[in-house]
């Protein structure tokens, strides 16, 4: 019998994931704005995204994640995340190509997705915390990567879209594994959430922060600070 559980974190992944289309979609719609506008746009998008990333792992990887590991191991589990993050990011950078965007948007989404079907054991208001910051986060990585891959000129829009689609049952697939596989083993749950943070910090001040700036313009900073905002709001609704 499908316990209660099971919808649960099919539902909130799906929601989570959602956003990733959704933002794809969204792309498409800046080439209408004006020139001035459409680049304070982009640059906007991602500083929210990256705020959502920060509030992420400041609010629930971090302070969950070491809870359930000693010190030694939470900090090996961090470092860890940051090095296969950078050695990921520098292996597809020297691919290129469709193959290397599309995989980079999934490093820091599958992590947190088996964290969140996880947590739905214990304690289903901070799930659903986490699953909104992975909409907050997923919705500009699903705007920034399908403007770029769209830029490439490899696939049609549509075709891009449609593949942005298929991302979206990935989450409740990793939900399902973490409430599975991690919801009785803290230690393991814990070692996910600070690889995940390591590596979601390695690529915010890698790949997010360096898009940011732009001369005598302060949508940007402040499209983060709502970013952090918002999660931060949820947080403090849920302790």
């Amino acid at each position: 019998m499908i316990s209660d559980e099971f919808y649960i974190a099919t539902a909130l992944a799906t929601l989570a994931g959602a956003s990733i289309p959704i933002g794809a979609a969204l792309s498409t719609y800046d080439r209408f704005l004006p020139g001035w506008l459409q680049e304070e746009f982009r640059h906007s998008v991602v500083a929210f995204g990256g705020g959502a990333l920060m509030s992420a792992v400041a609010l629930v990887l971090v302070p969950e994640g070491a809870a359930r590991l000693a010190i030694a191991p939470t900090l090996v589990w961090f470092a860890l995340g940051g090095l296969a993050f950078f050695l990921i990011d520098r292996t597809l950078a020297a691919r290129g190509g469709h193959a290397a965007q599309f995989l980079a948007m999934m490093l820091d989404y599958v992590p947190e997705a088996m964290a969140l079907g996880a947590l739905l054991a214990d304690n289903l208001e901070l799930a659903i915390l986490m699953a909104v910051l992975i909409a907050l986060q997923n919705l500009p990585e699903g705007f920034n990567a399908f403007r770029e891959m769209a830029q490439d000129g490899g696939a049609s829009r549509m075709r891009l879209l449609v593949l942005f689609v298929f991302m979206v049952p990935i989450g409740p697939l990793a939900a399902h594994l973490g409430r599975t596989y991690l919801a009785d083993h803290p230690a393991h749950l814990g070692a996910v959430m600070m690889f995940a943070s390591g590596g979601i910090l390695y690529l915010l001040f890698e790949d997010v922060a360096p898009q940011v700036p732009l001369e005598r313009h302060w949508a940007p900073p402040l499209g983060a600070v709502a970013g952090f905002g918002l999660g931060l709001a949820g947080h403090m609704m849920v302790v």
